[in-house]
């Protein structure tokens, strides 16, 4: 076994408890929103315009995570997004008005860019040096990150800490995992540095390849924020009636079977190949929502959601991993984070459409939009390659390709 077999250990350790760091604190932030909207007295309507411009403001996050890893590495850029996490998270914390407090979430939207675009950089880096399908794996921690964030605030809740305590033991709890693991991801010469890098350039990139890959990122981000957002509005409206406890079963069932997905999605790719599985994720989530638009009650709602989370999460892993194939060095940097981008306008996307004809038509015409997304993801399986080791390594990666196998 090659020596570095240990450094890529570690790397991959490192970067699975950033992608859960990024998921953990990301759900605070959320889950904690109902109690800053007490204390400050927002209105549904500034709450809604400011998870938008968050979402925008991540998306300049992930261009200067593009020119902070061209410039140093994307372990150090994703150390430096970990530690501004930690920063915006207690001026959260400390807001002393609404002005202070959307000044927070929105330096906040900047570092959750940074890290979710070095994070994936790492990501496909670290498959690189496997030589194997792993990418679902960091999703997993990402998703098991989220359910922990939902469930320490609602303990915290539970034991009346205060939303200022509840915030700050989350920024430290990031803080001090990102300096611990933080020096065992990829170093520069070990990630950015490859044998073609000068020959390497995101521009020569094929871009109908690219804008391909960018449309289902972003088709399902909008699935999912459809969901995560719309789920307990459908469920608990005039179409189906259910009560406010079993509303929300309906975002449980879809990020549970999104966990469980995404711990056997790695080992799905590596049967069968990225075009199967994406093809057939793409109609698993066609079946699931169109039980989820069918429904008759509640509880066939509730298993919609569940069926089409079982598909469609592994999809955006399989993305980057597509992209992982297209470019190496330095230049895979750039394009990470440049089709990170789709991943913030699918959630505006999705948030904008299903939500206007949820509001002009009903709750269940609205969720034929992510229906016909799924539908779309189908289409889009070909810009997949069919074999199962295909995807797993750069142009300028072949000496790294085969570290750990």
């Amino acid at each position: 076994m090659s020596t570095l077999a240990p450094v890529l250990r570690g790397a991959r350790i490192a970067n699975s408890f950033a992608f859960a760091l990024q998921g953990f604190f990301f759900a605070v932030v959320l889950t904690e929103l109902p109690q800053q909207q007490e204390k400050f007295g927002l209105s549904d309507g500034l709450i809604a315009g400011s998870i938008v411009v968050v979402s925008l403001l991540a998306g300049g996050g992930s261009v200067l995570a593009e020119q902070l890893a061209v410039r140093w590495s994307s372990r150090a850029t994703l150390r430096l997004g970990l530690l501004l996490i930690t920063v915006t998270g207690c001026a959260i914390a400390f807001a002393p008005n609404t002005p202070g407090l959307l000044t927070g979430l929105c330096c906040y939207g900047i570092a959750l860019g940074m890290v979710d675009a070095s994070t994936n950089m790492q990501a496909v880096f670290i498959q690189h040096g496997y030589g194997t399908f792993i990418l679902s794996s960091f999703y997993a921690a990402w998703s098991a990150g989220s359910i922990l964030g939902a469930l320490f605030v609602a303990g915290c809740e539970a034991l009346e800490i205060t939303l200022r305590q509840t915030l700050l033991t989350a920024a430290v709890l990031v803080l001090i995992a990102g300096l611990l693991l933080g020096p065992r991801l990829l170093a520069a010469d070990a990630a950015e540095t490859g044998p073609q890098e000068q020959a390497a350039d995101a521009e020569t990139v094929a871009l109908r390849a690219y804008l391909a890959l960018g449309i289902a990122m972003a088709l399902v981000f909008a699935i999912d924020i459809a969901v995560g957002s719309f789920s307990a509005l459908y469920l608990e409206g005039d179409d189906l009636r259910a009560g406010a406890s079993a509303a929300a079963l309906g975002l449980a069932a879809y990020q549970g079977a999104s966990l469980l997905a995404r711990l056997t999605g790695d080992w799905w790719v590596r049967r069968f190949g990225p075009r199967r599985v994406v093809r057939a994720a793409a109609a698993i989530g066609v079946a699931g929502l169109a039980l989820v638009v069918a429904a008759p009650a509640p509880g066939v709602a509730i298993a919609g959601f569940f069926v089409a989370g079982i598909g469609l999460p592994v999809i955006a892993p399989l993305c980057f991993s597509e992209a992982g194939r297209l470019t190496s060095g330095r230049a895979l940097d750039s394009l990470i984070a440049r089709l990170n981008l789709f991943n913030y306008a699918g959630t505006l996307l999705g948030g904008g459409i299903v939500g206007a004809v949820a509001a002009s038509l009903s709750h269940r015409v609205s969720f034929l939009v992510p229906l016909v997304f799924a539908g779309a993801l189908i289409a889009l399986a070909g810009v997949f390659h069919s074999r199962a080791g295909a995807g797993t390594g750069g142009r300028g990666d072949h000496g790294r390709a085969s570290l750990e196998k």
